[in-house]
């Protein structure tokens, strides 16, 4: 099928931003939108079926492949980043958890600069996007695009976990997504009828039936063309040739918090030094471009289970047959959830004003890979802190888009990083130990009973933490005058016209827990702003704070 040659809009990605920004730039039918998109077809069976979540993410031909610097904190390592090459980008090959993030996120974005991203800004979009089935409440939406379950949490092991959490001292949620997130409770997911329910599921195949909306996929973009600091077009490369196109209005880049600002780099857009080190002719000194970078780490906190109830059972060959043969046929089993259907959020200590701990309960023991680390039934906790103040980079190495860029994290180099840490092991432990898991409850795994000093646990922590897999911030939004900002409010890219950003690079802070919901709001936000309609009304609901927060933990 041939491609519109002078479409209205290019949209550079078909992510959880790019995906949602082409369905709603389409939607009046007014318009012609372009999507570019360099990865392939997203239909097969290791990105549909939830349960095989660890497949698309180690697998090249869903995944870019990058792998960020050595780590000096890290005792060395090198930490994989896997970042979605297909049909929806990341949220084909993410865990599917939907957690929109804490208003209180949403009020550091706004304090700090970006004007109009406050909580109550933002709510209205979450309403928008979603269809929240089965625990709808005023907080939530009912009619958006995306649709969003909760799993059937029929383990006991989730309701021993969360009646330890209370015997712990804490307060489960019904719904961390509404109005309280702090506490304990079931996780919402991105499945729907047992399936995978990514961006391209809910936004970017509506949009194509259209036919104002076409997408090319195949597409590796070198950099945006300007006239004057004017956008007008974008260079691409597509089965081995050079490609052109121009628009008539915009051009939106959606490419990630990875490959958006190593796109802005090639085009000249960035950190000059940096630029004419590289031999490429500066267009406009942003130093923000491709800073600021920050991601989530975590740990599995993982325990031997006495009683023989775990998903354990289920990592032999003739098991996984039976799976994937029910899920296939019926989209049912073991196969249809993401197994992720207990979270928590906790705050570390007093006088922290929202939750800064995240606590993903799964009733087996194993990695993101798919392996078990021991013979026998376990189930873990993934914990980790979500404000980290360390920041990195992201910097491309060369004007060529197929070499990989240069990413650093700088894990655990903020002296606070390490205590922090340390609060969210122990206060693992100490939910653990109540007396709802004692009849589950067998030995540590992993970090181990022994493991308890601050040496111990700082040496666990170095040798075994991993990345959540939520790189942001790279291209940071906020106040035009402010030097370290690259995106307006409006999310223009600043100094050029005709040009926008939105995903996950515009993020000024980390929200809490995983970032694909914010993500997708970002896409529908940035689309008001980009066919110039006013913003969706502030909303008025006053979220959860905990009301002795300067003085209590719990």
């Amino acid at each position: 099928m041939s491609h519109f040659s002078n479409p209205d809009y290019i949209v550079i990605g078909s992510g959880s931003s790019g995906s949602t920004i082409a369905y709603r730039l389409g939607e009046s039918g007014a318009n012609q939108v372009l999507v570019l998109e360099f990865g392939g077809t997203d239909m097969g069976p290791f990105i549909q079926m939830p349960a095989a979540l660890s497949y698309p993410m180690n697998m090249s031909r869903y995944d870019w492949g990058y792998k960020a610097e050595p780590e000096q904190n890290l005792n060395g390592r090198s930490i994989v980043c896997p970042r979605g090459k297909v049909i929806g980008g990341s949220s084909s090959i993410n865990g599917m958890i939907y957690v929109r993030g804490n208003p209180g996120d949403y009020h550091h974005w706004a304090k700090n600069g970006a004007t109009n991203w406050d909580y109550k800004d933002v709510l209205p979009y979450f309403k928008r996007m979603e269809t929240s089935n089965g625990f709808l409440s005023e907080f939530r939406g009912d009619k958006g695009p995306l649709q969003v379950s909760r799993g059937k949490r029929d383990n006991p092991l989730h309701e021993a976990f969360v009646k330890a959490s209370e015997e712990a001292g804490y307060t489960p949620t019904e719904d961390y997504n509404g109005y309280r997130q702090e506490g304990f409770g079931p996780a919402d997911m991105t499945v729907w009828q047992g399936s995978r329910f990514s961006a391209a599921k809910a936004y970017l195949r509506p949009a194509l039936k259209k036919k104002n909306v076409q997408l090319l996929t195949g597409a590796l973009v070198d950099k945006i063309i300007f006239e004057n600091q004017k956008a007008v077009g974008v260079q691409f490369t597509h089965k081995g040739q050079t490609k052109i196109i121009r628009v008539k209005k915009d051009i939106i880049l959606s490419a990630g918090s990875i490959n958006s600002p190593t796109i802005l780099q090639r085009s000249g857009i960035g950190n000059g030094d940096l630029l004419k080190k590289l031999g490429i002719s500066v267009l406009n000194h942003l130093p923000g471009v491709g800073e600021n970078l920050q991601d989530h780490l975590e740990v599995y906190f993982q325990v031997k289970c006495l009683q023989p109830i775990t998903l354990y059972k289920y990592l032999n060959p003739f098991s996984k047959l039976l799976i994937g043969m029910q899920w296939t046929f019926l989209k049912s089993g073991p196969g249809a959830s993401n197994q992720f259907e207990t979270l928590g959020f906790i705050r570390s200590d007093k006088n922290i004003s929202y939750p800064d701990i995240q606590f993903h309960f799964l009733p087996v023991a194993i990695r993101y890979d798919g392996t078990a680390p021991s013979e026998g039934h376990g189930f873990q906790l993934h914990v980790g802190p979500m404000r980290s103040e360390s920041r990195g980079y992201v910097r491309i190495q060369s004007s060529n888009p197929l070499q990989a860029p240069t990413i650093k994290f700088n894990y655990m180099s903020h002296e606070s990083d390490f205590p922090n840490f340390r609060k969210a092991l122990r206060l693992s432990r100490e939910i653990l130990n109540q007396k709802a898991l004692e009849p589950f409850k067998g030995p540590e795994i992993q970090p181990g009973e022994e493991v308890t000093s601050d040496e111990g646990l700082d040496e666990f922590i170095k040798n075994n933490c991993e990345s959540a897999y939520h790189p942001c911030g790279t291209c940071k939004i906020g106040q035009k005058e402010d030097p370290t900002t690259v995106v307006e409010n409006n999310c223009k890219v600043k100094g050029v016209s005709n040009l926008y950003l939105a995903d996950s690079s515009i993020f000024p802070r980390i929200t809490n827990g995983n970032l694909n919901a914010p993500s997708i709001m970002t896409g529908e936000k940035a689309s008001d702003y980009i066919l110039g309609k006013s913003p969706l009304p502030p909303s008025d609901l006053v979220p959860f704070y905990h009301p002795n927060w300067e003085n209590s933990q719990k």
